[in-house]
């Protein structure tokens, strides 16, 4: 059940969904009307406008302005087995997604649509918690500031995760597969190790592409 917080509107978005390695991170905001305002006189917009330092500058902001902020991390495990067990990725965010919605209390959600279908995706997450107006639009993060918001967090969240696995294991690059310096990580270790690392994808085509198994 939806616990209303008043007049508050939410915004969600993720990041790292085409991700070799790391998490994919789903974040949820929730502001009310006032804070909306703050966060676009703070100049929040889709994270990938952004610098990463001016992400890291507005993350506290958003998490001081917003009423709730939701985040979700899924795993690369988690994502391989749904994977094996025939869910896909768009189905995966879909019940993440729907469980952030529920958490932020507010009756109207802006969602950055990952399915081809903005409208059907929207529909799928109105049946999974009916108590909510989802506005479901591809590119969502780059016309509405709480869900611009909800983006950082999102980035921010998985960059950091970037940065302690390069802590432990060194230079990975950004963790995706357009990434040299990723997929030469994920090779390097391999044949070191004679086995993947645990956080890498490894159902991704770009495991078998790297002819690693």
């Amino acid at each position: 059940m939806v616990t209303d917080l008043g007049a508050c509107v939410g915004g969600i978005d993720e990041a790292g969904r085409g991700a070799l390695l790391g998490p994919l991170v789903v974040a949820g905001v929730a502001v009310d009307e006032d804070s909306l305002v703050r966060l676009k006189s703070f100049g929040v917009r889709d994270s990938k406008q952004l610098s990463p330092r001016r992400r890291e500058q507005l993350y506290p902001l958003i998490r001081e302005a917003a009423r709730k902020v939701s985040v979700i991390e899924i795993s690369p495990h988690e994502i391989d087995v749904r994977g094996k067990r025939g869910i896909n990725l768009n189905e995966l965010e879909l019940q993440k997604m729907a469980q952030i919605a529920e958490s932020l209390g507010c009756e109207t959600v802006y969602v950055d649509a990952v399915d081809t279908d903005e409208q059907r995706f929207g529909a799928m997450l109105s049946k999974r918690v009916p108590g909510i107006r989802f506005v479901s639009e591809h590119r969502a993060d780059e016309v509405y500031v709480v869900t611009g918001a909800a983006s950082i967090v999102a980035k921010v969240t998985r960059d950091a995760r970037i940065r302690e696995l390069q802590g432990v294991y060194g230079p990975l690059g950004s963790g995706y597969p357009s990434d040299p310096r990723t997929t030469e990580f994920v090779k390097r270790y391999y044949i070191t190790e004679g086995r993947l690392p645990d956080f890498v994808r490894s159902t991704w085509k770009t495991v078998a592409k790297l002819k690693l198994k």
